[in-house]
Protein backbone atom coordinates (compact mmCIF):
# COMPACT_ATOMS: atom_id res chain seq x y z
CA UNK A 1 0.00 0.00 0.00
CA UNK A 2 1.41 3.46 -0.90
CA UNK A 3 2.75 5.47 2.10
CA UNK A 4 0.27 8.32 1.55
CA UNK A 5 -2.61 5.87 1.97
CA UNK A 6 -1.09 4.27 5.04
CA UNK A 7 -0.87 7.69 6.65
CA UNK A 8 -4.65 8.06 6.52
CA UNK A 9 -5.54 4.44 7.25
CA UNK A 10 -5.23 4.63 11.05
CA UNK A 11 -7.35 7.84 11.41
CA UNK A 12 -9.97 6.28 9.13
CA UNK A 13 -10.08 3.15 11.25
CA UNK A 14 -10.36 5.27 14.39
CA UNK A 15 -13.29 7.20 12.91
CA UNK A 16 -15.01 3.95 12.00
CA UNK A 17 -14.42 2.51 15.47
CA UNK A 18 -15.70 5.73 17.05
CA UNK A 19 -18.91 5.48 15.03
CA UNK A 20 -19.43 1.94 16.29
CA UNK A 21 -18.58 3.11 19.80
CA UNK A 22 -21.24 5.81 19.66
CA UNK A 23 -23.78 3.22 18.56
CA UNK A 24 -22.82 1.07 21.53
CA UNK A 25 -23.47 3.92 23.96
CA UNK A 26 -27.16 3.08 24.02
CA UNK A 27 -26.37 -0.06 26.03
CA UNK A 28 -26.20 0.12 29.82
CA UNK A 29 -22.51 0.36 30.61
CA UNK A 30 -20.80 -2.03 33.02
CA UNK A 31 -19.39 -0.07 35.97
CA UNK A 32 -17.10 -2.39 37.97
CA UNK A 33 -17.09 -2.54 41.74
CA UNK A 34 -13.98 -0.82 43.01
CA UNK A 35 -11.95 0.47 45.91
CA UNK A 36 -11.24 4.18 46.03
CA UNK A 37 -7.73 5.36 45.23
CA UNK A 38 -7.51 6.57 48.84
CA UNK A 39 -6.87 2.90 49.72
CA UNK A 40 -3.51 3.03 47.95
CA UNK A 41 -0.73 2.52 50.56
CA UNK A 42 1.16 5.46 52.03
CA UNK A 43 4.08 3.17 52.84
CA UNK A 44 5.77 1.56 49.83
CA UNK A 45 8.95 -0.19 50.94
CA UNK A 46 11.23 2.56 52.22
CA UNK A 47 9.06 5.25 50.60
CA UNK A 48 6.56 7.23 52.71
CA UNK A 49 3.81 9.26 51.08
CA UNK A 50 2.13 12.49 52.10
CA UNK A 51 -1.21 13.60 50.71
CA UNK A 52 -1.29 16.75 48.58
CA UNK A 53 -4.71 18.42 48.28
CA UNK A 54 -5.90 18.95 44.72
CA UNK A 55 -7.30 22.44 44.21
CA UNK A 56 -10.98 22.72 43.32
CA UNK A 57 -10.34 24.49 40.02
CA UNK A 58 -8.07 21.59 39.00
CA UNK A 59 -10.73 19.06 40.01
CA UNK A 60 -13.28 20.97 37.96
CA UNK A 61 -11.06 20.60 34.89
CA UNK A 62 -10.36 16.92 35.55
CA UNK A 63 -14.05 16.06 35.76
CA UNK A 64 -15.95 13.36 37.68
CA UNK A 65 -13.26 10.81 38.43
CA UNK A 66 -11.27 9.51 41.38
CA UNK A 67 -7.87 11.15 41.91
CA UNK A 68 -4.82 10.69 44.09
CA UNK A 69 -1.90 13.10 44.51
CA UNK A 70 0.94 12.36 46.94
CA UNK A 71 4.59 13.18 47.50
CA UNK A 72 6.78 10.19 48.41
CA UNK A 73 10.22 10.37 50.01
CA UNK A 74 12.79 7.62 50.45
CA UNK A 75 14.07 6.91 53.97
CA UNK A 76 17.53 6.11 52.60
CA UNK A 77 17.78 9.28 50.49
CA UNK A 78 16.13 12.02 52.50
CA UNK A 79 18.24 14.74 50.87
CA UNK A 80 16.98 13.86 47.41
CA UNK A 81 13.91 15.58 45.93
CA UNK A 82 10.49 14.01 46.45
CA UNK A 83 8.68 11.88 43.89
CA UNK A 84 5.14 12.92 43.10
CA UNK A 85 2.55 10.23 42.39
CA UNK A 86 -0.65 11.20 40.57
CA UNK A 87 -3.33 8.67 39.66
CA UNK A 88 -6.59 9.38 37.90
CA UNK A 89 -9.40 6.85 37.45
CA UNK A 90 -12.55 7.28 35.39
CA UNK A 91 -15.29 4.67 35.77
CA UNK A 92 -16.78 5.80 32.45
CA UNK A 93 -15.38 7.79 29.53
CA UNK A 94 -18.45 7.65 27.32
CA UNK A 95 -19.83 11.07 28.23
CA UNK A 96 -16.69 12.97 27.21
CA UNK A 97 -15.00 12.76 30.63
CA UNK A 98 -11.74 11.24 29.45
CA UNK A 99 -8.23 10.92 30.82
CA UNK A 100 -6.17 14.07 30.26
CA UNK A 101 -2.74 13.47 28.74
CA UNK A 102 0.17 15.05 30.67
CA UNK A 103 1.44 16.27 27.30
CA UNK A 104 -1.56 18.61 27.32
CA UNK A 105 -1.99 19.24 31.06
CA UNK A 106 1.63 20.10 31.91
CA UNK A 107 1.97 22.82 29.24
CA UNK A 108 -1.41 24.11 30.36
CA UNK A 109 0.05 24.50 33.87
CA UNK A 110 2.99 26.53 32.55
CA UNK A 111 5.51 23.72 32.02
CA UNK A 112 7.31 23.85 28.66
CA UNK A 113 8.22 20.56 26.96
CA UNK A 114 11.97 19.94 26.63
CA UNK A 115 12.25 16.32 25.52
CA UNK A 116 9.83 13.43 25.05
CA UNK A 117 10.85 9.78 24.64
CA UNK A 118 9.66 6.33 25.66
CA UNK A 119 11.54 3.91 27.88
CA UNK A 120 10.98 0.42 29.24
CA UNK A 121 11.10 -0.23 32.97
CA UNK A 122 11.45 -3.61 34.63
CA UNK A 123 9.68 -4.54 37.85
CA UNK A 124 10.62 -7.70 39.74
CA UNK A 125 8.18 -10.53 39.12
CA UNK A 126 6.32 -8.71 36.34
CA UNK A 127 6.66 -8.19 32.63
CA UNK A 128 8.52 -5.01 31.61
CA UNK A 129 6.28 -2.04 30.84
CA UNK A 130 6.78 0.76 28.35
CA UNK A 131 6.24 4.29 29.71
CA UNK A 132 6.46 7.86 28.48
CA UNK A 133 9.48 9.89 29.63
CA UNK A 134 8.93 13.63 29.58
CA UNK A 135 11.29 16.46 30.60
CA UNK A 136 9.56 19.79 31.23
CA UNK A 137 10.75 23.19 32.45
CA UNK A 138 9.30 26.30 34.03
CA UNK A 139 11.78 29.15 34.41
CA UNK A 140 14.86 27.66 36.07
CA UNK A 141 12.95 24.60 37.32
CA UNK A 142 13.01 21.27 35.50
CA UNK A 143 11.02 18.11 36.15
CA UNK A 144 11.20 14.57 34.87
CA UNK A 145 7.88 12.79 34.34
CA UNK A 146 7.07 9.14 33.67
CA UNK A 147 3.49 8.20 32.84
CA UNK A 148 1.39 5.45 31.33
CA UNK A 149 -2.22 4.30 30.93
CA UNK A 150 -3.86 1.28 32.54
CA UNK A 151 -7.13 -0.45 31.66
CA UNK A 152 -8.40 -4.02 31.78
CA UNK A 153 -5.07 -5.64 32.58
CA UNK A 154 -3.35 -3.68 29.81
CA UNK A 155 -0.54 -1.14 30.25
CA UNK A 156 -0.01 1.36 27.43
CA UNK A 157 2.27 4.31 26.78
CA UNK A 158 0.66 5.52 23.54
CA UNK A 159 -2.29 7.90 23.80
CA UNK A 160 -3.46 6.68 20.40
CA UNK A 161 -3.52 3.03 21.39
CA UNK A 162 -5.18 3.96 24.69
CA UNK A 163 -7.98 5.61 22.68
CA UNK A 164 -8.17 2.62 20.33
CA UNK A 165 -8.59 0.14 23.18
CA UNK A 166 -11.06 2.48 24.90
CA UNK A 167 -13.30 2.12 21.86
CA UNK A 168 -12.58 -1.60 21.39
CA UNK A 169 -13.26 -2.46 25.05
CA UNK A 170 -16.42 -0.35 25.06
CA UNK A 171 -17.72 -2.53 22.23
CA UNK A 172 -16.32 -5.86 23.40
CA UNK A 173 -16.71 -5.55 27.19
CA UNK A 174 -19.23 -2.69 27.44
CA UNK A 175 -16.71 -0.90 29.70
CA UNK A 176 -14.82 2.37 29.25
CA UNK A 177 -13.10 2.66 32.65
CA UNK A 178 -9.39 3.39 32.75
CA UNK A 179 -6.55 5.13 34.56
CA UNK A 180 -3.51 7.32 34.21
CA UNK A 181 -0.43 6.72 36.37
CA UNK A 182 2.09 9.57 36.54
CA UNK A 183 5.34 9.88 38.50
CA UNK A 184 7.32 13.11 38.59
CA UNK A 185 10.32 14.57 40.37
CA UNK A 186 12.27 17.83 40.27
CA UNK A 187 15.64 17.59 38.54
CA UNK A 188 17.89 19.07 41.21
CA UNK A 189 20.67 21.53 40.45
CA UNK A 190 23.76 19.65 39.35
CA UNK A 191 22.04 16.32 38.68
CA UNK A 192 21.23 14.74 35.35
CA UNK A 193 17.86 13.54 34.11
CA UNK A 194 19.20 9.98 34.28
CA UNK A 195 19.80 10.33 38.03
CA UNK A 196 16.30 11.72 38.48
CA UNK A 197 15.00 8.78 36.46
CA UNK A 198 16.60 6.33 38.89
CA UNK A 199 14.48 7.93 41.62
CA UNK A 200 11.29 7.56 39.59
CA UNK A 201 12.02 3.97 38.60
CA UNK A 202 12.78 3.08 42.24
CA UNK A 203 9.33 4.24 43.32
CA UNK A 204 7.67 2.78 40.21
CA UNK A 205 9.03 -0.63 41.20
CA UNK A 206 7.01 -0.26 44.42
CA UNK A 207 3.92 1.26 42.81
CA UNK A 208 3.35 -1.19 39.95
CA UNK A 209 2.87 -4.33 42.11
CA UNK A 210 0.36 -2.44 44.25
CA UNK A 211 -1.81 -1.53 41.28
CA UNK A 212 -3.06 -5.10 40.95
CA UNK A 213 -4.11 -4.98 44.61
CA UNK A 214 -6.64 -2.28 43.77
CA UNK A 215 -8.28 -4.73 41.34
CA UNK A 216 -11.06 -3.10 39.36
CA UNK A 217 -10.38 0.30 40.91
CA UNK A 218 -7.80 0.70 38.17
CA UNK A 219 -9.79 -1.16 35.56
CA UNK A 220 -7.79 -4.38 35.77
CA UNK A 221 -10.76 -6.71 35.81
Amino acid sequence: MPPNRLRFLFPALMLLATAVFLQARSRTEVLPLRQGLAAFPYQLGEWTGQEIPIEKNVLDVLGPGDFLLRAYRSASARQQPYVGLFMAYFSSQRAGDTIHSPRNCLPGAGWSPVRFTRIQITVSGQAPIKVNRYIVSKGDDRQLVLYWYLAHNRTLASEYWAKFYLVADSIRLNRSDGSLIRLSTPIAAGETADIAQERLVALASQVVPQLSELHSSLGNR
